[in-house]
């Protein structure tokens, strides 16, 4: 069940059929969850921006920074070139290395690429280590390249799978949560779709309802015990450069905070932008020396602004209602959120 299933509406811009990142075209999701024993609860989530070879047809990309307490990999090529080579890969912290490894062996082992030299992934990460024994480094380069090479259009898992098998989000069980929007035609008719792996806390708030609070969560341990992680990853359709995805991504942290993240000091929150508009595709190689690219004017776009705010609040109620419980490593316990609760205190709000 996702939050609009209980009849719970975010924002006023309407969401793309599926309410998921892939309501933008071409792009694709796979997850690889890792299940084992009683102490591995890890994965990894792919996301591929469009259907073709990334690393010959790259797209206009940003980093955003919310806070920087993490481990991402690939931030300063795409800060300094705005641009996107590899799909996206998010797992758990300490096995960045591993999952970049399996991004260039992806890439590498690509035809057309035979005689790439360089390679620039871009992965990122949440510390999943109180359900999954992180130290035992579980996930493996063959589960990154399964993540990869099962991504599919449509509807995408939430809750408890792949990069979001062992994450915790408000103090309850956290996850993956998609959800998108399309803005009227007047405004372009663009989408605008979102992934997070949540691993984060702050006082949870519910479509402006102080559910931390409410449920007295709202003690010390609430206010000072927030640390954790944000992945966010956002991808439209929308002709967009990389400094106008970089001011769409700076607005995705305004929909963390709606939901009562606070960004706190040992958080690493990171947002990914990306474009996908075909006309604006980078070619490895061109003979014209030339970019014959069209972007958005900077008055179209706080649409696009408005649309990422929501769909990232959604996206993150996505990932907490579709979570369930889960035990994990030294019988730790991650509850789910408490449904029936919160809806009670909306109804009677």
């Amino acid at each position: 069940m996702r939050v609009r299933d209980y009849g719970i509406e975010i924002g006023v811009l309407r969401p793309g059929k599926l309410n998921a990142i892939t309501d933008v075209s071409s792009v694709s999701v796979g997850h690889k969850t890792l299940i084992e024993g009683s102490n591995i609860r890890t994965g990894v989530t792919a996301i591929l921006p469009h259907d073709r070879n990334l690393f010959q047809n790259k797209l206009p990309a940003a980093i955003y920074l919310g806070n920087g307490f993490g481990k991402l990999m690939g931030y300063s090529q795409v800060k300094e070139l705005g641009n996107l080579e590899t799909p996206i890969i998010l797992t758990n912290t300490l096995s960045v290395p591993t999952a970049a490894n399996a991004l260039i062996t992806y890439t590498l082992d690509q035809p057309e690429n035979k005689s790439v030299r360089s390679v620039n992934p871009v992965v990122g990460e949440t510390n999943d280590g109180y359900l999954n024994d992180i130290r035992q480094r579980a996930v493996k380069e063959g589960h990154v390249l399964e993540a990869i090479e099962s991504a599919q259009t449509g509807q995408v898992k939430e809750g408890n799978v792949g990069a979001g098998t062992g994450t915790t989000c408000f103090g309850y069980k956290g996850g993956i949560g998609t959800s998108s929007r399309v803005l009227p035609k007047s405004q372009g008719g663009y989408t605008v779709g979102v992934l997070v792996q949540t691993n984060f806390g702050g006082v949870f708030t519910l479509n402006g309802t102080p559910i931390g609070k409410v449920l007295d969560q709202y003690s010390r341990r609430y206010q000072y015990d927030a640390d954790g992680s944000c992945m966010i990853v956002v991808i439209t359709d929308a002709p967009l450069d990389a400094r106008n995805l970089e001011r769409l991504a700076k607005r995705a942290m305004l929909g963390l905070g709606r939901t009562g993240g606070i960004a706190s000091n040992g958080s690493g929150d990171y947002v990914i932008a990306v474009s996908n508009a075909k006309e604006n595709y980078i070619p490895y190689h061109s003979e014209d020396p030339i970019n014959h690219n069209q972007y958005l004017r900077n008055d179209e776009v706080s649409g696009l602004f408005l649309a990422v705010i929501e769909a990232t609040e959604e996206a993150i109620l996505n990932s907490l209602f579709a979570a369930e419980d889960m035990t994990g490593v030294d019988g730790h316990v991650r509850k789910a959120l408490p449904v029936e609760d919160i809806l009670k205190l909306i109804k009677d709000k």
